[in-house]
């Protein structure tokens, strides 16, 4: 197996469980102070962190071409992402309802996906 999807895999993995570890520790957290509450709240950015240290070790693991595919699709991700978050922050101003924040990356990584399509279609 490519050594990207088990590094990427194992850091989705524990994303997932210190995620669930962290929505599930903030319920009984109410009462602490805000400093303990915010640092377990954050604890999912480890994994997090993780799953770009190996995107980018994968991505430096590339020959010129697939680079080539993956900058090109970053920059239609970049775009169009913003493209959409800003239209629908307009929309919000005239009664759309709130998306929260943590919806951005979806949003990112669909565009990533949708980049890459356009891109490798274009080096066939």
């Amino acid at each position: 197996m490519n050594r990207y999807y088990l590094e990427m895999g194992a850091a989705l993995i524990l994303y997932m469980l210190v995620l669930t570890a962290s929505v599930i520790a903030t319920q009984y957290l109410t009462d602490a102070n805000m400093i303990l509450r915010s640092a377990v709240a954050l604890t999912p950015i480890i994994p997090a962190g993780l799953m770009c240290w190996s995107i980018v070790r994968n991505m430096r693991r590339m020959d010129e071409m697939h680079l080539r595919i993956q900058f090109e699709a970053l920059g239609f991700a970049f775009a169009a992402s913003a493209l959409l978050t800003f239209s629908y922050g307009f929309l919000e101003n005239v009664g759309a309802p709130h998306i929260p924040w943590t919806c951005v990356w979806p949003v990112m990584g669909a565009m990533w996906i949708l980049g890459l399509q356009i891109a490798r279609r274009r080096y066939q």
